[in-house]
């Protein structure tokens, strides 16, 4: 496959700088909270949640911290899903709506944190509304069943995820469940694609949960557009067949599962697009005998 079919950076141009100041965060260690689908506080409906911190964790990217009505209540989100968000405006005045996953976990009340890439292109999107929002500013957030993914217990005994860029967010919430939940055995083999070691997200996070899980968690990272000459020592270009061959569990082990999340032509590339049942013919998993019941898109 050609190059540009594999990229996984986002086109946009992100912000030199985001709006907040650069502070250290931490997810903190892996935290299991697992609550049943139909739990969280947010239904089918908008409702607006004001943001209450923005902490600046490199040069493009910020944790949004919105709080909830009732300042003890958990978020309450089901391992694995998502919440929608609305803000801001597209370029013929509609409000836009995006999912995120957030970083936090349900074990922390009144509040919840997205971890979110600020894009500051040609047409600026939610995340730059969310960027230029000042503390006490609202956003509107709903949970509808097609959030809701693969739940955990997920009873895999190893899970492969290609990931790329902001779409790391999903599986720290699983590695959450997976990692913090007591005799918890699943193996789990992360491949990690972003454009340069600035833009890697959680890596710090990821770094800590690796030495503290016993061997249970490897990632790797593969970087696309790292300058020549840089101090960078693993992969480069784009998650494709050698890697996968190198760094994935086979596709002969049928007690694994492969989890993709990334941009679109991350997913054309390796699956097939992200709404095509399955894994589509002539596409790097199928190629590498995969089969659809092994595959699993966010």
């Amino acid at each position: 496959l050609p190059a540009s079919a594999c990229k996984m950076a986002a086109a946009a141009t992100t912000s030199a700088a985001t709006s907040a100041a650069v502070r250290s965060y931490t997810v903190g260690p892996p935290t299991a909270a697992v609550v049943p689908v139909g739990s969280c506080v947010f239904g089918e409906e908008f409702v607006t949640a004001p943001l209450v911190d923005k902490v600046a964790i490199s040069h493009d990217t910020a944790v949004f911290t919105f709080g909830l009505a009732d300042e003890a209540a958990p978020l309450n989100l089901p391992t694995c899903a998502c919440l929608l968000a609305k803000g801001g405006a597209d370029a013929e005045g509609k409000p836009i709506v995006r999912p995120y996953t957030p970083v936090s976990t349900n074990a922390m009340a009144g509040k919840f944190e997205l971890m979110v890439k600020v894009y500051n292109g040609d047409a600026p999107g939610l995340s730059a509304h969310m960027d230029s929002m000042a503390i006490g500013d609202t956003l509107e957030f709903k949970h509808i069943p097609f959030n809701v993914k693969t739940q955990y217990p997920f009873n895999l005994k190893t899970i492969g995820m290609l990931v790329g860029g902001t779409g790391i967010t999903p599986m720290v919430q699983a590695l959450h469940a997976i990692l913090g939940t007591e005799g918890d055995s699943t193996q789990v083999k992360v491949l990690y694609g972003s454009r340069t070691k600035d833009d890697i997200l959680c890596e710090a996070v990821l770094d800590e949960w690796v030495k503290a899980s016993g061997g249970r968690l490897t990632v790797t990272h593969v970087l696309s557009d790292e300058p020549e000459g840089s101090a960078w020592e693993g992969p480069r270009g784009f998650i494709g067949p050698e890697l996968i061959a190198e760094y994935m569990p086979p596709a002969s082990d049928d007690s694994c599962q492969l989890w993709i999340c990334g941009p679109p032509p991350m997913y054309e590339a390796l699956c097939g697009a992200r709404g095509e049942a399955g894994v589509v013919e002539g596409t790097v998993l199928a190629e590498a005998g995969y089969s659809s019941d092994q595959v699993y898109k966010f």
